[in-house]
């Protein structure tokens, strides 16, 4: 006789919350993105994804899809993972593709040339650039110039929320993040920033991290309209 499972709801959700959208570097459950999430007795989980538009581009869909199984099934006790895209022109290739382990390339046979690892680190690159900027602003509003950024060390810098999440983006790119780290590094490469280049690295930042914004907002607007209404 098999026994009932007991699966903590919220673990699940924390797992979802570990998912990003790729282009918005925002937690998937913070942006609204999840539509539903429902556990069974039996160990099933079924959760149901909602996007700002028809029309999201299918391969940043792909990515939040695929990670959010990959997430759900990693928790303890989940013996089923269902992960549903709604109302999305894509959808039926796309979930019938995760939930076969297809990856990109066999979901869209004949349309795609290939996985989706070199898009994550392009954005990757663009949540360090942005997490940069959030960590200098302020050393830089409180008098720290750019001779003090360029030979300050991830250690030095002032202990917040922004550092923590600056790190951790650094980490998923594969950038140094030990304590004798560079602050300040080149996305690219993870070559530290010199004096010289760093009044245009911190502009470029600062630029990459406004449109991140933005579009965070436009994006958190449509889906709000789209599904105005529902629970």
């Amino acid at each position: 006789m098999t026994g009932t499972l007991t699966i903590d709801r919220s673990r699940v959700l924390a797992a979802l919350a570990t998912v990003r959208d790729p282009e918005l570097d925002e937690p998937i459950t913070a942006l609204g993105f999840v539509a539903s999430c429902t556990v069974l007795a039996d160990g099933a989980v079924s959760v149901r994804l909602r996007l700002p538009t028809y029309f999201c581009a299918p391969n940043f869909a792909f990515l939040m899809v695929a990670d959010a199984h990959d997430a759900v099934a990693g928790v303890e006790s989940v013996r089923n993972t269902e992960v549903i895209l709604e109302d999305h022109f894509a959808s039926e290739a796309i979930n019938q593709g995760v939930a076969a382990h297809a990856g990109f390339a066999g979901s869209f046979s004949g349309e795609a040339v290939g996985e989706l690892d070199q898009l994550r680190r392009d954005f990757l690159r663009k949540a360090v650039l942005a997490g940069t900027d959030q960590v200098c602003r302020p050393l830089l509003a409180a008098g720290r110039d750019a001779a003090d950024l360029a030979g300050m060390t991830l250690a030095e810098a002032p202990p917040s929320r922004e550092l923590d999440r600056l790190r951790q983006r650094r980490a998923d790119l594969g950038l140094p993040v030990g304590p004798d780290a560079p602050l300040v590094v080149d996305p690219s490469t993870g070559d530290p920033v010199t004096v010289d280049e760093l009044p245009l690295h911190l502009r470029r930042a600062q630029v990459t991290r406004v449109g991140i914004e933005a579009n965070t907002g436009i994006c958190r607007g449509m889906l709000q309209h789209r599904y105005r209404g529902t629970a």
